[in-house]
């Protein structure tokens, strides 16, 4: 009597769990997947600019970023962005560090069901007291992404290797990077994201687990997004703001 009560309840959350599935796979996008600039595989298309301009706010240090990416083809995009951090309780401020990054799409829903990108790019350290890791300037990383796009969900996931050629103080680190993103409606997205970093140096590995609300007015978004670090027991907050041209 008791397998069989465990029997049923074990089949109706499967129910459950299946019937939330097949409505979430259903649900009809209205708002077109081209213009949805928070979905992890969304890329700009050919001549596109796509501008991303954050805030975010974590114990004592606030930070801004802007970002700003071309489409040269629908398969090939470039973007770079700049951050500035304000510490309240030191004088570590200015800017931390500028990025340039490129986007290849190797795979397409065109060319198969699975969607593969290529990642490369550099991170150049900006003022002198911000370095990060404080003996580098210079960061190069080069990776993978790959995933699935559905009418009302976006699966994908990241693996991305980074090194630090320092002739006294090498890194490398790897990060894989897993995200669910929903459509909840027309206009309202929920997403879900993890950061788990392995480095040879282990002061540097990281467990980042985080979310978002997306609000979209046509071709902008609203951005609500938040992460926590476990290695640092630290939250951080904040609101980002995407405008396609």
């Amino acid at each position: 009597m008791i397998k069989f009560k465990n029997l049923c309840r074990k089949f109706g959350i499967c129910f459950v769990t299946c019937a939330l599935c097949s409505i979430i796979l259903s649900i009809d996008a209205m708002a077109s997947i081209e213009t949805d600039t928070s979905d992890p595989l969304w890329i700009p298309g050919a001549m596109d600019f796509i501008t991303r301009v954050s805030g975010d706010y974590s114990e004592d240090l606030l930070r801004v970023h802007a970002n700003i990416g071309y489409g040269f083809t629908d398969r090939l995009s470039i973007n770079a962005s700049i951050h500035y951090q304000n510490n309240f309780e030191t004088s570590a401020d200015g800017f931390s560090n500028v990025d340039l990054n490129g986007v290849y799409r190797m795979s397409d829903d065109d060319d198969s069901r699975i969607i593969s990108d290529a990642l490369i790019g550099v991170r150049f350290a900006g003022d002198k007291d911000l370095l990060t890791p404080e003996f580098t300037d210079t960061v190069y990383h080069a990776g993978l992404r790959i995933g699935r796009i559905w009418s009302g969900i976006t699966l994908s996931g990241t693996l991305k290797t980074s090194w630090i050629f320092d002739s006294n103080h090498g890194l490398a680190f790897i990060d894989f990077i897993p995200e669910i993103y929903f459509r909840v409606t027309e206009n309202w997205r929920l997403g879900l994201n993890a950061d788990l970093r392995k480095a040879t140096d282990s002061v540097y590995d990281e467990q980042v687990v985080g979310g978002k609300i997306v609000r979209q007015f046509g071709y902008t978004q609203y951005v609500l997004f938040g992460d926590y670090e476990f290695e640092r027991e630290q939250w951080r907050g904040g609101l980002r703001i995407n405008v396609l041209f």
